[in-house]
């Protein structure tokens, strides 16, 4: 990345749309609150930001430990954040339920199943920051679906950073960033994009009929 700088209000919603999935950061700053993060504790910051790959990882412990592994949480906690995320009735057809061991990697969960068992650890957790690093790349239209619902209705309040590579994905986000060889090509509201015939994301748009 080159000088990008950029300011979010609390509880914005942002789509990243980058061109180059390898423009990655190897220096910078970035403030919470006007503070520098290097100097939050790390275990506040772990509690308070969610970060939603594309390929999560579980943890090798039991299903309700992923979803809290502080463990004070009460079942109906995890029953009702399972609702939530819509794998309540998956989960209540597995043999141990909660008790379910996960495997190694979390091999034994789908890929979009894995997101959304962090997108509900994130709720569990109330974090305030969630970042989803391409998480719709390898799931199908249903679970993109799920995903969108959940943030639309359970991150209200939170800010939320969706880094994607198809469109679609940001586009009810309240406003788009698009990279272009490591900078901040532009950054507004989807509908000024559309309307902006200088925009370097206007063509796609009218190309994918968005």
């Amino acid at each position: 990345l080159k000088d990008v700088s950029f300011d979010l209000k609390g509880g914005e919603k942002i789509g990243v749309f980058e061109n180059d999935p390898n423009e990655e950061p190897n220096k910078g700053r970035v403030l919470i609150d006007g503070i520098e993060i290097c100097q939050v504790d790390l275990s506040r910051i772990r509690r308070s930001i969610a970060i939603i790959p594309q390929d999560p990882t579980l943890f090798t412990e039991m299903l309700r430990h992923n979803l809290n592994i502080a463990g004070n949480r009460s079942d109906n906690d995890f029953w009702n954040v399972l609702g939530t995320v819509e794998m309540q009735g998956f989960v209540s057809a597995l043999p141990l339920g909660l008790d379910t061991q996960v495997a190694e990697g979390g091999s034994n969960f789908s890929t979009g199943q894995r997101q959304l068992i962090c997108f509900g650890r994130a709720i569990l957790n109330n974090c305030k920051i969630v970042v989803m690093d391409d998480a719709t790349a390898s799931v199908d239209v249903e679970t993109d679906a799920k995903i969108q619902r959940t943030i639309r209705m359970q991150f209200a309040d939170q800010t939320v950073f969706v880094i994607a590579h198809r469109l679609n994905t940001i586009m009810t986000s309240d406003r788009i960033m698009v990279m272009d060889d490591g900078n901040v090509a532009e950054i507004d509201t989807p509908d000024k994009l559309k309307s902006n015939p200088e925009s370097a994301i206007n063509g796609l748009i009218s190309f994918n009929d968005i």
